[in-house]
């Protein structure tokens, strides 16, 4: 039977190469010299640091910018709230998204089952599994998830007959 996978999964390596390229550029940039601005990645997730939120917001958009080159969407990322640290030094903790969360893989779920075609949609950790008897079915699905979720980057994965 037809099948294909919705997920979310960023290229973890292009995110790690893009946050070591935006920390070689804050070294380099003059406006940043002798301030604590930088960024550091640990698992999934990326620490911004700055002086203040206008320091942290530059280095968001350099980070931003890395990414695009590097093909990588930007909505991976989760930007967390600004926190204060010792001093009037601030931090944003960004998460990367990796998997689709239960909340958006039902509402998937629930786009397929409203979409009128002959397809089951089945939650399978964090992504979900799509099958179905025709193969245009299938596609006319994918052409739905995409139209009607744009705040996270799917993408679909062993697409089987």
């Amino acid at each position: 039977m037809p099948s294909f996978d919705t997920v979310c999964e960023p290229n973890l390596v292009e995110v790690k190469n893009a946050v070591e390229n935006t920390a070689k550029e804050i070294g380099t940039r003059f406006d940043f010299k002798g301030t604590s601005a930088g960024i550091e990645i640990k698992d999934k997730e990326i620490t911004l640091l700055g002086d203040a939120e206008f320091q942290l917001q530059q280095v968001e958009d350099i980070l931003r910018n890395k990414m695009t080159k590097r093909n990588v969407d930007v909505r991976f990322l989760d930007m967390g709230k600004v926190e204060k640290i010792g001093g009037d030094k601030v931090k944003q903790v960004v998460k990367v998204r990796n998997g689709i969360e239960s909340e958006l893989a039902k509402k998937i779920q629930k786009l397929v089952k409203e979409s009128k075609l002959k397809l089951q949609a089945s939650i399978q950790g964090d992504s979900v599994r799509v099958t179905g008897a025709k193969r245009d079915d299938l596609q006319a699905a994918m052409a739905l998830i995409r139209k009607d979720i744009t705040d996270v980057p799917l993408s679909f994965d062993n697409f089987r007959d």
